[in-house]
């Protein structure tokens, strides 16, 4: 983080986007929403372009000079030093089914860096916040991943088998063959979970940077690993495949289990 800026007032600013959208998200809970399908054949609903409107209004009377990247309305001042990243309803399919797993991603980048991170849950309670060298915090309280002593002990997750194509599903089979039991639909829930300490292990694809600029700052201020199959840091120009680990030692051998899977080259 450098110095002189302002993270009390980012941190005001991600607070009040939570909460605003959090607000219209509680109101909608009970109803059926209407809903269309996209040209990449994933959902959206009204309420989505709603709540995103709602942020970039608060956006631009707080911050007019930084960029905003939302899932529903694109991007503006993308080279901005600060650009905000939204995703008004994580889990859009999850949200329609009435299955409380959905919530709102905010992320603050810095120079292409996540910096700030949320995770919002309003139907449950939940919010995860991580800040860049900063100790997590899960509902004002600091929080940790687990340790896993070996990959074979560990629970993975993935938001939904059917999103990795042939090229990547040896990827996700490798993984699944090596881990105790997976959990799968849990959208952004389970990077939460991973954060405290619940799950072990999260493989991902065809994600957009809305879907995960929040996690690095809350896995890794949790001590956590987030990067993608190759193993490097999640930035701005980070997509589509992610791989984390609450544990150290377990994202090395979970990212060399996926490089031989993609590399076809045999276990050692």
């Amino acid at each position: 983080m450098r110095a002189g800026n302002d993270v009390s007032g980012w941190l005001d600013m991600a607070d009040r986007l939570a909460a605003a959208s959090g607000a219209i998200l509680r109101e909608a809970a009970a109803s059926r929403p209407d809903v269309e399908v996209k040209p990449d054949r994933s959902f959206v609903t009204a309420l989505d372009a709603r709540i995103e409107h709602r942020l970039r209004e608060l956006l631009a009377d707080a911050y007019p000079g930084h960029g905003v990247l939302g899932e529903e309305q694109g991007g503006h001042d993308l080279d901005a030093e600060h650009v905000w990243v939204l995703d008004p309803i994580d889990g859009t399919a999850a949200f329609i089914a009435g299955m409380p797993v959905y919530g709102t991603l905010i992320a603050l980048m810095q120079a292409g860096e996540p910096i700030i991170g949320i995770i919002d849950h309003p139907i449950t309670g939940e919010r995860w916040l991580g800040v860049k060298g900063r100790a997590t915090l899960y509902n004002g309280a600091s929080c940790r991943t687990r340790s896993c002593d070996r990959l074979a002990d560990a629970i993975m997750s993935a938001s939904n088998p059917d999103f990795f194509d042939d090229e990547e599903r040896p990827a996700l089979d490798a993984l699944r063959d090596a881990t105790a039991w997976r959990i799968w639909g849990g959208a952004c829930m389970s990077y939460g979970r991973i954060a405290s300490g619940r799950i072990d292990v999260a493989l991902d694809t065809r994600l957009k940077l809305w879907d995960i600029a929040p996690f690095r700052p809350i896995i890794e201020g949790a001590g956590g690993v987030i990067t993608d199959w190759e193993g490097a840091p999640i930035t701005q120009a980070t997509g589509p495949r992610i791989l984390v680990a609450g544990d150290p030692a377990r994202h090395r051998e979970a990212l060399i289990a996926v490089e031989r899977a993609m590399t076809g080259r045999p276990a050692t």
